[in-house]
């Protein structure tokens, strides 16, 4: 919880200008690991993507395998009957008995024709998603590859930066419980403005530290009796004093 107690103008800006300097620090911290962060998270939802791709296509595969197979056992057992009915046909005693099985013979001809064509239709099917799966395959391993080398690379950063930057959070969440909630919600919502995350800003040669606008004199003066918490007409940005900035950083 932000400090309740009162605290002057030049408390105030002490304050907020030292948690600017500490969250700087942390924001050189994150630009030396770059997009790597992001980097591996998209890589490991694209290769968790992959993945569930390949599981698909080996279910289907495992389908189309079991279809074939069927077809296969078609196959086979109208081909007996086929043997059966010729077989029988030697001893039929009238052209009834003779038609109908001619009927059975042809039917099974015909049955035999249709699981041929299922398991063709099946089979050419089943080079179409093998060749898929080995697209999907390569891309995973080289998403895997890439995924690896990425992680190397930010667990090599987190291993130099880890122990500052936790000291840095810990001095951040500390500054903090100093600063006011409204100034601190201020503070905030002007660091998310900008990609350089700078809220509070010193004058340098009578420009705002972080928009480079000219400053009026008269606002110079402003700054220099601190009897108020003056923001860059421009940026929107909190603006201390030289004197200020010495004191904090001494």
């Amino acid at each position: 919880m932000a400090a309740t107690k009162e605290q002057s103008i030049s408390d105030k800006l002490k304050l907020l200008y030292n948690l600017q300097q500490v969250d700087s620090k942390l924001d050189e911290i994150s630009v030396i690991k770059g997009e790597l962060p992001m980097e591996v998270s998209d890589l490991e939802d694209e290769i968790s993507g992959l993945s569930l791709r390949l599981k698909k296509l080996e279910n289907s595969l495992a389908d189309i395998d079991r279809e074939i197979a069927q077809h296969n056992n078609y196959i086979k057992e109208s081909e007996t009957l086929i043997a059966r009915y010729e077989k029988q046909l030697d001893n039929v005693k009238n052209n009834r008995e003779f038609d109908a099985l001619t009927k059975e013979i042809e039917l099974q001809k015909l049955e035999i024709q249709l699981s041929q064509k299922k398991s063709r239709e099946a089979t050419a099917n089943r080079e179409i998603k093998q060749e898929a799966m080995q697209g999907i395959k390569e891309k995973y391993d080289a998403r895997s590859n890439d995924l690896e080398t990425k992680k190397l690379e930010l667990a090599k950063i987190i291993e130099k930066t880890e122990k500052e930057e936790s000291k840095l959070r810990k001095e951040s969440d500390k500054a903090r419980k100093d600063i006011e909630d409204r100034l601190l919600a201020s503070y905030d919502k002007i660091r998310k403005t900008y990609r350089n995350g700078l809220a509070v800003v010193t004058i340098a040669r009578g420009a705002c530290g972080g928009c480079f606008n000219r400053i009026p004199p008269q606002m110079q003066i402003e700054l220099g009796v601190m009897k108020k918490i003056i923001a860059c007409e421009h940026c929107g940005r909190v603006l201390v004093d030289d004197s200020i900035a010495k004191q904090v950083e001494d």
